[in-house]
């Protein structure tokens, strides 16, 4: 009964949205290796407005949950790091760049797996910060500002280059952070239970 009903608890709006969010992925990948950029974009933008879709309905309609806490980053990682590795191999960010942000992004989702399976309560400890929103997103916006030049053959280089810049500052001073967080919820007797 009580699993049941945990069930039916997670199946809320916004975790609703956040799973949509992951179908998308392949979906603008497909759009990508077909070169339809035009759909790769809108399908992206649809993505990225369902990232700030369910964190405001999760606030407004009080229907936050723990199995939500854990799956927003996630979607965001999935959504960001297919985004940024299709853009690389098409030649349309700096390969660094992409390696970047996808390296961040594996380097927090296997440290809080670790801390997870040493007993560390990662969801008390760990609480998204403004500048780790900023960076999804300037990422969201930089996704985006690329296909569209690209699906509408317009060109807006200085945004990019600024675009770029801040992707690459707010990886790196996130990733920093969160290692650090990290390192400091490490337990005493080190990372082993048994």
């Amino acid at each position: 009964m009580t699993s049941a009903s945990l069930r039916e608890n997670n199946w809320t709006i916004p975790n609703v949205l956040t799973v949509s969010r992951i179908l998308l992925t392949p979906g603008i990948v497909m759009a990508f290796a077909d070169r339809r950029f035009d759909i790769a974009w809108v399908l992206f933008a649809v993505a990225g407005l369902t990232d700030a879709l369910d964190g405001a309905l999760a606030r407004i309609l009080k229907q936050r949950s723990n199995f939500g806490a854990m799956l927003d980053p996630l979607a965001d990682k999935i959504l960001l790091d297919t985004s940024f590795t299709c853009l690389a191999v098409q030649g349309w960010i700096p390969t660094w760049l992409a390696v970047l942000v996808v390296s961040r992004d594996v380097f927090i989702v296997g440290g809080l797996a670790l801390l997870q399976y040493s007993g560390v309560d990662v969801q008390r400890g760990i609480k998204p910060v403004w500048f780790s929103k900023c960076a999804t997103l300037v990422q969201i916006m930089l996704v985006l500002l690329i296909m569209v030049e690209h699906s509408l053959v317009v060109a807006y280089p200085e945004l990019r280059l600024v675009l770029e810049g801040l992707v690459a500052v707010l990886t790196v001073i996130t990733g920093v952070y969160y290692v650090h967080l990290g390192f400091k919820m490490i337990p005493q007797n080190g990372l082993h239970n048994h």
